[in-house]
Parts: C-alpha cells; structure tokens; sequence
C-alpha cells in the first residue's frame, strides 16, 4: 500500500498526542522530532523535510492550538494542511490547446515504464472524450516500436512508426501531420530513454521540444527508487523544463518519499500515479486525497468516483427494481462481488475507506481476497435455479455444492447466512430517502 510505512509511524505520533488533555510545548517538540525522523526514513529529501517540520512546528506552538479544546486535533489539521502544500495543493491537470490539435510529450529514464504509461495516458484520455495517436520516437532501445505497437493495441490507439528513420523530429512532425489529417486531437510522443541523464539524451530532447513544440512535456519517473526519482526530475527539469511529473508503481511504493518531496525540489506538479499494472490503473494525482490517505482518514472522493466508473448503471437501476420487490438473489450477490473486484479489489478500497485506511493489514487483505474467490466459487458450483430461489438449497444440494467448489458445507452455509445479511440490509437501504448511487454504494461496502 502506498504510503504504509509512514502512515503506521504519523498514525503513532499522532495517537500519542491524543492521549493527552492538553498539550506543551515538549510535546510538539517531541511529536516534531519523531514525525522528522518519520520522513527520512520515508526517503523524503533531507530539505524538504527540515522546512515541512519548521512549518508545522511554527504553526502547532500558536496560541490558537494550544489554547483549544481539542489540540491534538488541530495539530493533524495542520500536518494534513502541510502535507498537502508540499504535494502542490490542488489537482494539476494536463494542458490542452485552446482549440484544434495537443501534442504531449513523454520523457524519462529506462526502466520507469515510461512506455507503458503513454498507452495508460492514452486510454485515460479517450475516457475524456480525446482521440490520442501514439508515436514511437524511441529509435535505440530494441523492441521498443514493437512494445509501444503492443500496448497501442492493448487500448485500442492507433501507433505511428517509422522503421529505419534515425530523425525523431522528422517521425514526430510526419506522426502529427497524419494524426491532424486523420481526425485524431491528441499525439503522444514516446521518447528515447537512458539507464541515466546524460548529454546525448538531453541534446535530443530539446531538439524535439524546439521543433515540435510539445503543449506538455510530462516525465515519468517511478516512485520505489525514491530521491533516485527526485534527483532525476530535477536534471529533466533544469535541462529540458517539464510541466509535470507521472509517477509510476505508486501502489508498491510504502514509503513515499518521492511524491513527497519532487514538487518541491522541482516546482512541477504530479499529474498522474500509475497505481497497478492494468492499463487503466492510471489516476490523477489530487495531493489532498493523497495526503489524508497518509493520515489515515481514507478517501472518499475517490472511493466514489471509483463506484461511479465501475458500477453499471443499467444494473443498477435494475437490481433496484428487484429490491424493491425483494428479489436480491444469489446471482446478484455475486455482481455484487464482481463490482467490488472491478473497483480494484479489497486492498484498493481498504485503503480509501476513512477509518480504516491503514489499519488492515496485508495478511487480513488477502485472506479477503481468498474468502471473495470461495464466495464466488461456491455460488458458480450452483445451478441457475439454485442462484435465483436459494430456498432449494436444502441439506443434500448444499454437500453437492461444498464438493464442486472444494470446500465443506460450512462455508457454504455461512455463504447462505451472508447474503441473507445482505438482502435484509440492501433492503433497508431501499428507501426513498436515499438517492441511488448512496443505495448502490452502501450496498456494495
């Protein structure tokens, strides 16, 4: 889980500080010194991380803190408000051209799945209603047309090559030139990388900027290799001038350290996080969500945007008509578990839910995640009857079932006991008070 580590030791800090009626300045100056060593170890830049704690500090010794009834309280406000400054403040989305034609280009070092994340950005955008082209301008690396060929594939986006061309800036204005007259509005540059900055690499790059005139130039760089990340955005930066940063491998990364600390040093905004490996497990980086999935109060801005991608609404609106009369049957308890798995699973939403973000642990995640796969094995090992009338479900057809799914009669019949739980709260939440995306987001929680 991202953030984890750091998570778990501000989650520490900040519970000692609860413990206590009123708070001195010791005690700030105690929790200061810890949440500072909670930051290095969480790799975040020595700097930025001796301003982050002067800030807070400065503010936690107001008299406004002190004096309230709830100082501890306050002090997590002011550590969320902080965090959420150093992140860039507000969500920093991509540049368009005011009218007609966005060419973005996408840079950064081997390794970082630079590629990868130009198909991830593409499908991203054809949800916003854009029309991307990809083009491969990364004429070194072996295999590199044919992977950027592949992931076009993988997202429905068409790729534009030009095999034996060795001058990128000619690929990329012939590409823009084809995309403009086939329809398309947006051209995603994928270019060369290197195992590190150097000369050659950045002599390359501002001779495509210079000549393509990118409306953005994003760099992708990948989260688990820390002030590695940051030192690299910063020599991006200072030799080509990007306008943001996609930070990739975000949902393996438990430290933090380079979203913490790459706005800072390099003044340009995350605009996105790779959060999986599937091609639409790319999100906008909003630094007040992030921020307090940190302190573990959860998300729930994005919790619901994910139920409003993932859920069908036709389905929906469906199940709803059959709740009504009480028809929530098996078939539908299994949809149920099929939309949880389409938001990203257990962990994905563990880690949005407020009050429990950051206090399940992984081991608990998958034994989840097992108990989700032997729900839907148990109810698959039923006929079509069985599913929609679960009164046939007698002693001798409950044994046949445990058989076919591998499991013992049991589980089966705590399967039987959870979904009766469910239909009878499903069917408390079926009122009129509640509009339908609360019904259909309770019910799936």
């Amino acid at each position: 889980m991202a953030f984890e580590s750091l998570s778990d030791k501000l989650n520490g800090v900040f519970s000692k500080l609860k413990g206590k009626g009123v708070l001195t300045e010791t005690d700030i100056n105690e929790a200061m010194r810890e949440v500072k060593l909670a930051l290095l170890e969480a790799d975040v830049n020595y700097k930025v991380v001796k301003e982050f704690v002067a800030d807070v500090k400065e503010k936690a010794l107001g008299e406004e803190v002190m004096k309230s009834l709830t100082p501890a309280q306050m002090v997590v406000k002011i550590v969320s408000d902080e965090l959420t400054a150093l992140m860039g403040g507000t969500n920093s989305k991509l540049t368009y051209a005011s009218s007609g034609f966005t060419t973005l280009m996408m840079v950064g070092l081997q390794g970082t799945g630079k590629t990868t994340h130009c198909g991830k950005l593409a499908k991203y955008l054809k949800k916003e209603g854009k029309k991307p082209m990809l083009v491969a301008c990364d004429i070194y690396r072996p295999a590199a047309i044919d992977q950027l060929e592949i992931v076009g594939q993988s997202v429905d986006v068409p790729v534009y090559t030009e095999r034996g061309n060795k001058d990128v800036c000619q690929i990329a204005a012939h590409a823009k030139a084809e995309a403009e007259r086939k329809g398309y509005n947006v051209l995603i540059i994928d270019t060369a990388g290197r195992l590190h900055v150097d000369e050659a690499l950045m002599d390359e790059l501002v001779r495509l900027k210079k000549e393509i005139k990118p409306h953005e130039i994003l760099l992708v760089v990948d989260a688990m290799t820390g002030q590695d990340a940051v030192t690299a955005a910063d020599a991006f930066h200072s030799a080509l001038g990007i306008d943001g940063v996609i930070m990739t491998k975000m949902d393996g990364d438990t430290r933090g350290g380079a979203a913490l600390s790459v706005r800072k040093v390099t003044g340009r905004p995350i605009k996105f996080v790779g959060m999986g490996e599937k091609m639409d497990a790319l999100e906008p980086f909003y630094p007040d969500r992030m921020a307090s999935r940190i302190l573990g109060m959860g998300d729930v801005m994005s919790l619901i945007e994910k139920a409003q991608e993932s859920i069908d609404q036709e389905k929906a609106e469906e199940l709803e008509k059959r709740l009504a009369k009480n028809q929530f049957t098996l078939e539908d308890f299994l949809d149920q578990i099929g939309q949880v798995r389409k938001m990203g699973g257990l962990s994905k939403i563990m880690d949005m839910m407020p009050g429990v973000a950051g206090k399940v642990s992984e081991d608990q995640m998958d034994e989840g995640e097992k108990e989700f796969r032997k729900m839907e094995a148990i109810i698959l090992s039923m006929t079509p009857q069985e599913r929609k009338n679960p009164q046939l479900l007698n002693a001798s057809r409950r044994k046949r079932i445990a058989a076919g799914a591998g499991t013992t009669v049991n589980k089966v019949n705590q399967l039987i006991k959870k979904y009766e739980d469910t239909k009878k709260l499903m069917k408390q939440f079926n009122s009129g008070r509640m509009n339908k995306m609360a019904k259909r987001f309770k019910g799936l929680m």
